[in-house]
């Protein structure tokens, strides 16, 4: 998406160890339009898969989701990282390191919204290590769900996200742009 690529080049900030702020327009304030288009190319990228729910993890990952959701025409859960009184006792449970928060999160999804029935979309902000998405795709297995695709609205390579869902999971990986090196300060956007 060269409108994206563009945003990331001119707003984005380096923030060393792999970080990479785009606070002013997907993480923090969001560009709503933009995210409509990225939620649109999402959409026609997972089109053929049958998608029944798209599954994201709270707080970032919500705003591609929803978008992509709205062209699906489907419904979009976010993973919980805390449980509220609402959340019936038993819920299907995992964790993953986060890098930018600098611990572990916990990802509660609740098996009222989440069933075997269901072909599930993975869509987050990022993809880096892969630590996030391999824990929500436990979710969808405990759900005894289908999991058939992961999306993300940006990749950094460098991180070996892709190649560890690979191994992991015989479903395609969408990633609308993909940064392959952010050394010495740069951003540099692959091929």
């Amino acid at each position: 998406m060269r409108e994206l690529r563009e945003r990331i080049a001119r707003e984005g900030r380096n923030l060393g160890r792999g970080i990479l702020k785009v606070d002013s327009f997907i993480n923090h304030q969001v560009d709503a339009n933009l995210m409509m288009d990225v939620g649109k190319e999402l959409g026609r990228r997972f089109a053929h898969e049958h998608v029944t729910k798209v599954l994201t993890a709270e707080i970032s990952g919500i705003a591609p989701a929803l978008t992509t959701a709205l062209v699906l025409h489907v419904p979009v859960i976010y993973a919980r990282k805390s449980k509220p009184i609402t959340m019936p006792e038993r819920v299907y449970r995992e964790t993953a390191p986060s890098h930018t928060k600098g611990h572990v999160v916990e990802l509660l999804v609740s098996p009222e919204v989440l069933c075997r029935d269901d072909s599930v979309l993975i869509v987050d902000d990022f993809l880096a290590t892969g630590q996030t998405i391999a824990a929500l795709a436990r979710v969808i297995e405990q759900s005894g769900a289908k999991l058939v695709g992961i999306g993300t609205v940006i990749e950094k390579t460098f991180e070996g996200g892709r190649a560890f869902l690979d191994a992991r999971y015989d479903v395609p990986v969408e990633s609308l742009v993909v940064i392959s090196d952010m050394s010495d300060g740069r951003i540099v956007f692959a091929e």
